[in-house]
């Protein structure tokens, strides 16, 4: 790659989220669990469409998630890769360069201790790229969109996380 410090990319942001379905017991032990694992305060997510058959409503609280950034989320997602034995599916990357994955059980995560109290729960992690400059589609006045020699494609955010993590891409 050429020597152009607008073209690195970098990782935005981290997300970590538990949906658990339902208020009460299950929901405060997902907090629990995402507070412990990620070092960071959860935060509520709701649902947003209606699902009779689940019984869901919109405005009905059924999660949990943290967003990481900074050192925090590249020590995070370093753990992740470790839970998944260091190999993603290339098929958990979108068009964009972003990409997830799932980790069945939160005690795969290499500091995380088990809890009877807690149960085994799984969790996503959702990881957002970006390159210098992407801060224009969030900027409150003169909002652009990002043009398409700019963004970050999936061969590229493949290649990152190759380099920089050292993650097998199957």
């Amino acid at each position: 790659m050429d020597d152009n410090k607008m073209k690195e990319i970098k990782v935005e942001k981290v997300t970590v989220n538990m949906g658990v379905g339902q208020k009460g017991e299950e929901l405060k032990k997902a907090t629990t669990i995402l507070e412990t694992v990620t070092g960071a305060k959860p935060t509520l997510t709701k649902c947003k469409v209606k699902q009779p058959d689940w019984g869901l409503r919109p405005g009905l609280t059924i999660g949990t998630k943290v967003t990481l950034r900074g050192e925090k989320a590249k020590k995070f997602l370093t753990e992740a890769f470790l839970a998944k034995d260091k190999k993603i599916n290339k098929k958990s990357f979108d068009k964009q360069g972003n990409f997830g994955f799932g980790i069945k059980e939160y005690i795969d995560l290499p500091k995380a201790k088990y809890d009877p109290k807690l149960g085994i729960k799984g969790l996503d992690v959702l990881v957002t790229l970006e390159r210098p400059g992407y801060r224009i589609k969030r900027r409150k006045i003169d909002k652009s969109k990002i043009l398409h020699s700019h963004l970050i494609h999936q061969n590229e955010a493949i290649d990152f996380i190759k380099e920089n993590f050292g993650v097998e891409v199957e």
